[in-house]
């Protein structure tokens, strides 16, 4: 679903954050990319839905390259989470109005049925649509989001540390409803983290980032068992401080039962 060939982004004055990186996602698939701060995740990310200029290589999205896609075809195949929902969402907008604009930009009909729609499928009740960002919780502004980015039904989640500035509780709330969204629609999903338990708990593989660079793919089982892996990777394990990285632990989250597609209490 994603093949990335030999990717580069060069800053000026900082030179490349990305830097001959290479990879191919399945289909369906969930695989995560972690790194320390400033490694270029994000601006890989930007990079695979168009949002940041190649300065060489190619992105291919189901089948198509990205630089042969105009921005519509792009947004129908590719969506990106932003890490701040409330930085991502327009703080003079309400919540109906920014789940509109992507029906408007793809010429989707019936907004007001599909807006109730889009907020029943994150578990948000469609009496919301009338707030605005500052008026939601964190965990609801983070549905919010999501539910934006799934309106043009992409192929694929680019998702950028999407639970990383929520609570352990609302955290697992939306990891729930990523994994029961991949097992309804079977979007491709690449997550971005910090968090190695939850990255490692969520994805089946990792990919792991060191200045701009790819030093591993791993399979998750891996990550979380520690063996034969690359020394920057065991670096990070290491960083982690002692949390635990056992598959029970890591898999508790996203694999509870999820609570249905309106039920989902308030996010605080």
């Amino acid at each position: 679903m994603i093949r990335a060939e030999r990717l580069r982004v060069a800053f000026p004055a900082a030179g490349a954050a990305v830097d001959d990186v290479s990879f191919t996602v399945p289909r369906g698939a969930a695989w995560g990319l972690v790194g320390e701060s400033g490694c270029g995740k994000t601006t890989l990310l930007r990079a695979l839905c168009g949002l940041r200029p190649l300065d060489s290589g190619r992105v291919v999205l189901d089948g198509a390259p990205l630089d042969r896609l105009d921005r519509r075809a792009r947004a129908r195949r590719a969506q990106m989470v932003f890490q701040d929902p409330y930085g991502s969402l327009h703080p003079r907008r309400t919540v109906a109005a920014a789940l509109a604009e992507p029906m408007r930009i793809h010429g989707l009909g019936g907004r007001e049925r599909r807006v109730a729609e889009a907020l029943a499928r994150v578990g948000l009740d469609p009496r919301l649509r009338h707030r605005y960002p500052h008026q939601l919780s964190g965990g609801q502004r983070q549905r919010v989001a999501i539910a934006r980015a799934l309106v043009p039904a992409p192929a694929v989640l680019l998702l950028d540390e999407p639970t990383a500035a929520l609570d352990v509780s609302t955290q697992a709330r939306i990891l729930e409803l990523l994994a029961r969204l991949r097992r309804e629609s079977g979007v491709t999903m690449l997550f971005v983290g910090h968090d190695l338990a939850v990255v490692a708990g969520f994805c089946d593989a990792v990919m792991v980032m060191r200045a701009g660079r790819l030093v591993e793919t791993a399979p998750a089982a891996r990550l979380r068992s520690g063996g034969g892996l690359h020394p920057w990777t065991q670096a990070l394990r290491a960083a982690a401080r002692g949390e635990d990285l056992g598959a029970a632990a890591l898999n508790s989250a996203p694999a509870a039962p999820c609570s249905g597609s309106g039920g989902a209490p308030e996010d605080r």
